[in-house]
């Protein structure tokens, strides 16, 4: 399959503090109901107020705004990225932070075409000011006295974070941005930033991110890692591991590592390999489960001790000494007291619950490196999941079509380095791990806390990408390296079992998807090592029934091409005529009614898989007038290519469907040679 990371994750968004919260969220609050965008209008023009106060409320209410998608066109209209860009260099640290936070929320929130949008309007150039004014002004000795230092030092580090992070967003979405980027020098301000990993983990994993990203097919930015940029990247992925949080950011330059794969000589090939996996196996070995019980077993406790010491303070300070007839009417007086506490401001399960997201992402990312080493570069990202099977079309030149079979794209290679090193640091294995569903522990501690409830989510997110590589390394790995026969026999059921427990699992796309695939890859290579498949047909018939109802092109493809696996695998048995004949109107069904050309397609390779070879196959194919229904759906499966292609369908898939349409001609003629001869 093609990389992973085909898609846009929502990234963590700033988070504005200070006194100006009640006003800026209530103006924030309002703008979905005002037609004439009156809080937008309000907070800009408030962009460019005498008071540095009122500049950074006004930032600090835009960056609540535009996480409101509604209000996106209004700001668009009223010029928000220009109107922002200048106040990056404003002579406020303040307001320089909180006009970054709104531009990382703008570029986080508003997708593709925002952030294209903000490099057009030049954003990128106030933004690459102030990287290297935050990179000078971290290298200045000036300050004094020294607390003044730090603070400032500590400020200058806190905008720089959110500018990373702006920086980062857009680079994802713009190759101008990243074009940008390699021009202006950015790699040895950012390197610099990630070089203090060790006093500010939250820059430094900014900036790993920001990484992973720009180094991702830049052949021009890869020229300009010399030594000390590698010495820069080895030193933090040597780093000791003192939270979660380190465990993320080794992860993550890992991954900038694995991108920079073609400028590391030969003969450090395999070293560099090995330092990778072995940071994604420690990483995968990690128990969730644990680490959430423990880590809300010390946030209950944190919070119980500070909740003792306040009280302890409040008592010395003789708010305690109280009459009984007091206590009403001062509870009320305490309870508008302990609002105004710092701790109250700050969500209270910070700490514990950052450490906990910041593993499940570390898992998340390391599943998403190992099946970045395992795809081919061909198809492209986005193509991967709607590509059809044709890759073996060629077998029909054949007068046989017993050899006849289909992948999802075309077969995967390891190279000796990484298929080494996957297997000695057990990574199949703890990628199984993975697969299972979330521990119902776990599930049961965050359901009951509103904070943590998104772990869920996070989890189920992590069971998705272990199914997606393990799909990667079944289609890669020796079976021997699977367990053998029985390991891959054991693995379908395991699989089964995961599917057909959860009685909506068809309204779950992105696990149906996952698993479909997982699926679809182990059924293939079993039925090519002729080792008896474990899904029922009356499973296989479930899954396929409500594969198809789903809006996911990739779902639906899996489907039908797992049913052609195993219908392929029953045409060669005996007693299995009336299954062939289901498989074969259901599978006809689809190719001669399904919309997409893509799907259709499938459907067809698949009936020719099927109905290739095999006495039931033939006896079966006549039963179910397979002949007459393609003849007569071949006119016009040619017309649809024609009509509907060029303006819906890639190249990559156009020639997939040229290759199916001209396979079906040849399965045509081949279907007329096996109804002549047992019909005479």
């Amino acid at each position: 399959m093609g990389k992973s990371r085909t898609k846009r994750f929502k990234r963590p968004q700033f988070s504005p503090t200070g006194n100006c919260q009640t006003e800026a969220e209530a103006a924030a609050n309002g703008a979905g109901s005002e037609e004439d965008d009156g809080p937008a209008a309000e907070l800009l023009e408030k962009l460019q107020h005498p008071s540095a106060e009122v500049r950074e409320c006004a930032c600090a209410g835009l960056a609540r705004l535009v996480q409101q998608r509604p209000a996106l066109p209004g700001l668009a209209r009223r010029d928000a990225v220009r109107r922002l860009g200048p106040l990056l260099l404003d002579a406020s640290l303040a307001v320089r932070e909180t006009a970054a936070g709104a531009l990382r929320n703008l570029s986080a929130c508003g997708g593709f075409e925002v952030c294209d949008d903000m490099v057009t309007k030049d954003i990128m150039t106030p933004l690459v000011a102030l990287l290297k004014e935050c990179s000078a002004g971290l290298d200045s000795n000036e300050m004094s006295p020294e607390e003044k230092k730090d603070q400032n030092r500590n400020s200058i580090e806190n905008i720089a974070n959110e500018a990373v992070n702006v920086l980062w967003n857009i680079c994802e979405c713009s190759s101008r941005a990243v074009s940008i980027f390699n021009k202006e020098g950015c790699l040895e301000i950012v390197l610099k930033y990630l070089s203090r990993f060790s006093t500010n983990v939250d820059l430094a994993i900014s900036v790993a991110y920001c990484l992973q990203t720009v180094t991702e097919d830049n052949p021009e930015l890869l020229k300009s890692f010399g030594a000390t940029a590698l010495h820069v990247l080895e030193s933090t992925m040597l780093c000791p591991i003192n939270s979660m949080e380190y465990i993320l950011l080794k992860t993550l330059i890992a991954g900038t590592v694995w991108n920079l794969k073609e400028i590391i000589p030969s003969k450090s090939q395999a070293e560099i390999i090995n330092a990778i996996l072995k940071i994604i196996s420690e990483v995968l070995e990690v128990d969730a489960v644990e680490v959430v019980i423990r880590m809300k077993e010390a946030e209950t406790q944190r919070l119980k001790t500070a909740t003792e010491t306040e009280e302890i303070v409040q008592y010395a300070n003789g708010e305690d000494l109280i009459e009984d007839d007091e206590m009403e009417g001062i509870s009320r007086k305490r309870k508008v007291r302990r609002k105004t506490f710092i701790s109250d401001l700050l969500p209270p399960t910070d700490k514990e619950l950052r450490e906990t997201i910041a593993l499940l992402t570390a898992q998340q990312t390391a599943l998403e490196i190992i099946v970045n080493m395992c795809c081919s570069e061909d198809p492209s990202d986005d193509e991967w999941e709607e590509l059809s099977s044709s890759d073996e079309s060629d077998a029909f030149m054949e007068s046989s079509f017993s050899e006849c079979g289909g992948q999802l794209l075309s077969p995967l290679c390891l190279s000796h380095e990484i298929h080494t090193a996957l297997t000695n640091y057990l990574i199949p294995k703890k990628v199984f791990e993975k697969t299972s569903f979330p521990n119902s522990v776990a599930v049961d501690i965050c359901s009951r806390n509103p904070t943590w409830k998104p772990l869920i989510r996070k989890m189920n997110t992590v069971q998705c990408r272990a199914l997606v590589c393990l799909q990667s390394l079944v289609s890669l790995l020796d079976v021997d390296h699977l367990g053998g026969a029985p390991g891959l026999q054991t693995l379908a059921q395991h699989l089964s079992q995961l599917l057909f427990s959860q009685p909506d699992f068809a309204k779950h796309d992105e696990f149906l998807e996952a698993i479909s695939s997982a699926l679809r890859a182990l059924l293939q290579t079993m039925a090519s090592k002729n080792i008896p498949q474990c899904i029922t047909p009356d499973q296989l018939m479930t899954l396929c029934k409500a594969g198809l109802h789903s809006s996911n092109i990739g779902v639906r493809v899996n489907v039908v091409s797992i049913l052609g696996i195993t219908g392929s695998v029953l045409a060669k048995e005996v007693g299995t005529l009336e299954t062939l004949k289901t498989i074969g109107c259901f599978l006809l069904d689809v190719a001669t009614k399904e919309p997409n050309l893509v799907v259709a397609g499938e459907a067809l390779d698949a009936l020719f898989d099927v109905f290739a070879d095999g006495e039931e196959a033939e006896r079966a194919s006549i039963q179910i007038k397979l002949l007459s229904a393609l003849k007569e759906f071949q006119p016009v499966f040619k017309v649809k290519i024609r009509k509907e292609g060029r303006g819906k369908y890639s190249p990559e898939q156009l020639c997939v469907l040229d290759n199916v349409k001209m396979n079906l001609r040849r399965f045509v003629a081949y279907q007329e040679t096996v109804e002549k001869r047992l019909t005479s």
